[in-house]
């Protein structure tokens, strides 16, 4: 009988929440406010079909060979001249989906025991990224405009023990759809650079704003002491399993090094499509298309909340773009508890415990607007207010 021995840190790696939760989003009927996956209304089917006969008809051969790691050069410069600084294409690094780019950080830069920061709460891909490095994750303190800098500046650490780098998602952020402040970016900025401390940058969001486009990165003001990971999923199509990351000249070849590893490079076909979608200003006609949809579902979320909720003590924030709106529950309730009552009534949203690195709050819940119609929102909603009420008076004995 074969015996498998398995690695420490592979008992350290625990299943995604979310993709448990969306398991249960198949029963047939249910109302899914859980998952953030884009719509799929918003997929250019016809542009990248078009694409993709033009990509084989110019040169099918070597969009189907091995590729550069780096990625395909006219996609990165493609990146590099949207992008709201100063970037070099040779700084840019094509990875399989930003996830890979999360990855590819956690390999170059953590060793076991290393500090490593996080906001509270914080995007729960990351944490299973950094995990298996077996790191030592502080959450910092943080508020409805992001990181509490005095916080960061008191959990930085010092010497030996300093930390590693902080991560941020300071646009519509996953979970809690919040948007860092330019203030807060101003000081984080400062402090960051201050300490020595770098920054992971995550940004998948940015570009779904609604009203208003978001403040500048904070890689933007600092590129140097700074990584910035972007994705093509939010904005194109996420099968495609296309993000970058863009690095300091210092740091990108070990970047470079742990990408060759992980998959050789991410696929060229996929890289060439994209390119090809991407002529013409493709992107500049696109978004704005997805954020006129996913505000209309917001606006629907926001207005069934107000209605539904009322007098159930539940919490809410408005965002301003991206995907999702972080709710809590009255004092007593526990969101994973009220997620199969939820279910019975026909709805699942994605209990917030698990976006915490340490301390998490059980009251919290995310829910996703983009995928659902208004219609779904509408009765999703209805039906979650009929569950929290169901246990509303548990929740008071509580």
């Amino acid at each position: 009988m074969t015996t498998w021995t398995l690695a420490q840190r592979a008992a350290k790696m625990n299943p995604s929440v979310i993709r448990e939760i969306l398991k249960v989003t198949e029963k047939p009927g249910i109302i899914s406010l859980a998952g953030g996956l884009p719509s799929p209304k918003t997929f250019p089917v016809n542009d990248f079909a078009q694409a993709c006969a033009a990509v084989l008809g110019q040169d099918g051969a070597s969009a189907l060979q091995y590729a550069a790691s780096e990625g395909y050069l006219p996609l990165r410069e493609a990146v590099a001249d949207f992008l709201p600084w100063d970037v070099s294409p040779d700084q840019i690094l094509i990875t399989t989906g930003s996830q890979q780019g999360l990855d590819l950080v956690a390999k170059v830069l953590i060793d076991a025991g290393s500090r490593v920061l996080v906001e509270t709460p914080t995007y729960l891909g990351a944490l299973q990224a950094f995990t298996p490095m077996e790191p030592d994750v502080h959450s910092v303190a943080s508020d409805d405009e992001g990181p509490l800098v005095d916080d960061l500046a008191a959990k930085a650490g010092t010497g030996d023990g300093r930390a590693r780098f902080m991560y941020l998602l300071p646009n519509f952020q996953n979970p809690t759809g919040r948007t860092m402040s330019e203030a807060r970016r101003v000081a984080i900025s400062a402090k960051a650079a201050e300490l020595g401390l770098p920054l992971v940058e995550d940004n998948p969001y940015g570009d779904l704003w609604f009203d208003q486009a978001p403040p500048l990165p904070l890689t933007a003001r600092n590129p140097e002491g700074c990584i910035y990971l972007g994705s093509f999923s939010k904005v194109l199509a996420p099968g495609l399993r296309l993000g970058f990351l863009v690095a300091p000249h210092a740091l990108y070849p070990k970047l470079l090094q742990a990408k060759q590893a992980a998959d050789l490079h991410t696929p060229g076909f996929n890289q060439r499509m994209v390119s090809e979608v991407m002529k013409g200003g493709f992107l500049d006609r696109h978004v704005p298309t997805i954020r006129a949809l996913y505000k209309q579902q917001r606006d629907a979320m926001l207005s069934a909340m107000d209605r539904e909720m009322q007098g159930l003590g539940v919490t809410w924030n408005r965002p301003d773009g991206g995907m999702f709106l972080w709710a809590r529950l009255p004092e007593g309730m526990s969101a994973l508890e009220l997620l199969p009552e939820a279910v019975e009534r026909n709805v699942a949203f994605v209990p917030g415990a698990a976006f915490y690195a340490d301390n998490p709050d059980t009251r919290t819940l995310r829910l996703s607007f983009v995928t659902a119609s208004a219609q779904q929102i509408q009765d999703g909603i209805a039906a979650l207010a009929a569950a929290i009420r169901a246990r509303l008076p548990q929740a008071v004995e509580a």
